[in-house]
């Protein structure tokens, strides 16, 4: 069968990933290939959806699939990365191997445990198979969204089993590492306890806080802030990709949200006894209020910063009031360059009404004083301390 000759070839010795071949060009599919082209390694894709497929081609994320009579390829691809919903990664990746398509397998979608034993149940090549999870996405979708820095300093788990060829695994490695991802070797399961965590319950929780936008009157919709559009930022996610998503992980996002309606469910009961009686906010009756607060400002600051670092630097905030025109946030990192000053994250706080905004520019404290006269000097309009 393909997948036993898939598995001989896995135990060559090869120099490095040079071609690859991506099964699915949506977002996740076409922004690894972008990110590989980047590396000057050979893409070849293929999808059904002929229009994605082109799309994709056009944007260079690659050349297609040349599809023929004889369904084992000529010369085998290193790697093949199936970027397809959960529950038909299993069907194609035996397809994939019977074939002969490539050395390795990987796969990108973003749970684990259920793939992996449908895939063992359908008799695909475990050797070969090296499941895979970049923790990049966005909550647009389609090859149009694409991009080759998508996966720029994130993690990229992967999920071998104990049957893995450990070259495999290092084939799938070097994949996330070309894609400037690090990666980050763990178990099925914990992998998708981690992600209900981090990724799939957090989903839920801004699509909660987005629907209830849907029954608010026009008046309180013109008073949406940047707090509300950054809590239901990713509420704008394909609602059936997500459904799919979550029935795939059901078990442990329903723990974290069992938790999650607990926390809620307390601050409402304290916010409900303690309303009309002019509380003291360190009144005892809200001291669920303060807990919650309290422990999400405390997780807040666990989550990895820049580079991954676990303990995230104090930055200091610097408001510059941009013009909303082509080619001003390029003008302005330019400016930032040029004083020596790297700008260590960026936010755009837009002005309804007017042709305005205010760039919030987040950097180390030592730089504040240095880009503030540079900014100023360069007829920026400047707002330190703000």
């Amino acid at each position: 069968m393909g997948n036993t000759s898939s598995g001989r070839r896995t135990g060559e010795q090869r120099p490095g990933v040079r071609r690859v071949v991506v099964v699915g060009t949506g977002l996740i599919g076409t922004s690894v290939a972008l990110a590989l082209r980047s590396r000057d390694v050979d893409v070849v894709l293929s999808d059904p959806d002929s229009a994605s497929l082109r799309l994709a081609c056009d944007l260079g994320a690659g050349r297609p699939l040349e599809e023929s009579a004889d369904p084992s390829p000529s010369v085998p691809a290193d790697v093949a990365v199936i970027a397809a919903p959960p529950a038909v990664i299993p069907s194609v990746l035996r397809r994939a191997q019977d074939r002969g398509l490539a050395h390795v397998y990987t796969d990108v979608a973003s749970v684990k445990a259920s793939v992996l034993a449908e895939a063992e149940r359908m008799g695909c090549d475990m050797a070969t198979f090296v499941p895979g999870h970049p923790m990049g996405g966005r909550e647009k979708q389609g090859p149009g969204a694409a991009r080759a820095d998508l996966f720029l300093g994130r993690s990229w788990a992967l999920c071998p089993t104990g049957k893995a060829d450990p070259q495999a695994v290092a084939a799938v490695a070097e994949i996330a590492r070309l894609c400037g991802a690090d990666p980050t070797v763990l178990d099925a399961g914990a992998h998708d306890r981690a992600v209900a965590l981090v990724s799939h319950a957090p989903h839920v929780a801004s699509s909660a806080v987005a629907a209830r936008l849907v029954s608010g009157d026009g008046t309180a919709l013109t008073l949406a802030g940047q707090g509300v559009r950054d809590v239901t930022r990713v509420a704008g996610g394909d609602p059936a990709m997500w459904a799919e998503i979550l029935t795939h992980n059901a078990a442990p996002v329903a723990e974290v949200l069992h938790e999650m309606a607990a926390d809620l469910a307390a601050t409402a009961d304290a916010l409900r006894a303690a309303a009309g009686r002019e509380a003291d906010p360190s009144a005892e009756i809200l001291a669920p209020v303060r807990d919650l607060l309290e422990r999400g400002r405390s997780g807040h600051g666990r989550i990895p910063g820049k580079h991954g670092t676990v303990h995230r630097p104090d930055y200091t905030v610097i408001p510059v009031v941009i013009p909303d025109e082509p080619g001003t946030l390029g003008r302005l990192f330019a400016a930032a360059a040029e004083a020596g000053v790297n700008i260590e994250d960026v936010r755009i706080e837009h002005t309804p009404g007017l042709p305005l905004g205010v760039a919030q520019l987040y950097l180390l404290p030592d730089a504040v004083d240095t880009l503030s006269r540079a900014l100023a000097a360069d007829g920026w309009s400047v707002h330190p301390g703000v």
